[in-house]
């Protein structure tokens, strides 16, 4: 077991140092992969790099060349978190994002006085008294913690975006290929915290291999993660949907609501922009000529909707509409959709649902069809 776990980290060290030198010297593929992911691709490297060291023997047997990874164990949380907020909320890197490295540099600091400075003397004497297990459990306990932390705000910034969302697109977002890489990140949190726990408990669960296991997990999503992006660079560039800016500041009084919604209605019934299956609100904005600010107050204080909700609502009023004429008859249920505006038989059966109280087949079987 131990031999195959060797052979992994081998595979996952030179497929690291592989993936760097293509990002260093390839142009095309350097465009291709997000900035933070060549930055996981570094830090798994840094944190195979000490355990390649000392499974190869090359410089003996000194099980200070395995704690020289841990170097890299605050680098992955803060990195999954500023990833995660420039592919979601197309925040790029700024000089103020350093901060959320300085605890790795105090914890590498910690590690070089308490693990690697000591002399051998000093270590064997923690160790047969039970300090050293204990200073471990401390730092790993440290690394745990913020990790975790990190990834929580993560989940943070992905709940936001797909609350956001709706507020700036009418259709759905593919974003599932992100949720499965945080889930993925999650699982291999939850399996080092048992790990943990464990161990404080007095289980001796807390052993190279079964650590090793957990690096290799992480290593494998990095790298997945890395070749992925590659091959799929637009999965990690779905941010330029969201806009920002709050309307709080907006000087339209209720009249000019009450104006602007008569506006959009009649917009929307003569123009029908809602049949543009990839519709966005600022579009819609320039259409009713305003900004998308002020058409965001109009949808959620005069209206009640957001602004997925709005325009599905008269893709549904379309659909139901063109049920009732002949081409309905020789259509499916989704052609018709799609004839309405609609892109994702998902949506459409979930919007329909929603409004009427029941599916579209239920709808028309039960002949309950009414008028908005």
């Amino acid at each position: 077991m131990e031999s195959f776990l060797n052979q992994l980290v081998y595979f996952g060290y030179f497929q690291s140092i592989f993936l760097l030198l293509i990002y260093l010297f390839s142009s095309k593929n350097r465009k291709n992969i997000n900035g933070y992911v060549a930055f996981f691709v570094l830090v798994l490297m840094i944190g195979l790099t000490g355990r390649v060291l000392y499974i190869s023997g090359i410089f003996g047997q000194n099980y200070r060349l395995v704690t020289f990874s841990e170097f890299a164990t605050l680098l992955f949380g803060p990195t999954i978190y500023l990833f995660t907020r420039s592919s979601l909320l197309n925040k790029y890197f700024s000089y103020k994002d350093i901060l959320h490295y300085a605890p790795a540099f105090f914890y590498n600091i910690a590690i070089t006085i308490l693990i690697i400075v000591p002399s051998d003397e000093l270590l064997r004497a923690r160790t047969k008294s039970g300090e050293q297990y204990r200073i471990i459990l401390l730092l790993v306990g440290i690394g745990l913690l913020f990790n975790i932390a990190y990834w929580i705000m993560s989940l943070h910034v992905f709940a936001k975006f797909k609350k956001d969302i709706q507020n700036e697109v009418s259709y759905i977002v593919k974003s599932r290929f992100f949720l499965n890489f945080l889930i993925a990140i999650g699982i291999c949190l939850t399996c080092w915290l048992v790990m943990y726990l464990f161990s404080i408990f007095g289980f001796e669960i807390l052993n190279r291999s079964k650590w090793q296991i957990i690096w290799l997990s992480i290593a494998s999503i990095i790298l997945f993660i890395a070749f992925y992006s590659m091959k799929e660079p637009q999965l990690f560039k779905i941010t330029p949907l969201i806009s920002s800016k709050k309307y709080a500041q907006s000087k339209l009084t209720s009249k000019d609501l009450d104006k602007l919604k008569s506006q959009l209605e009649h917009l929307m019934q003569e123009k029908k922009p809602y049949l543009n299956s990839k519709l966005l609100k600022a579009e819609l904005a320039e259409m009713l000529g305003v900004s998308n600010p002020e058409i965001a107050r109009l949808l959620n204080e005069n209206i009640g909707m957001n602004f997925f909700e709005y325009i599905n609502y008269y893709r549904i009023k379309e659909f139901v509409a063109l049920a009732k004429t002949e081409k309905g008859k020789t259509l499916t249920f989704f052609g018709l959709a799609q004839e309405a505006g609609f892109n994702s038989k998902t949506t459409f059966n979930k919007s329909f649902k929603k409004l009427m109280g029941a599916s579209p087949k239920e709808y028309f079987t039960n002949k309950i069809v009414k008028d908005f």
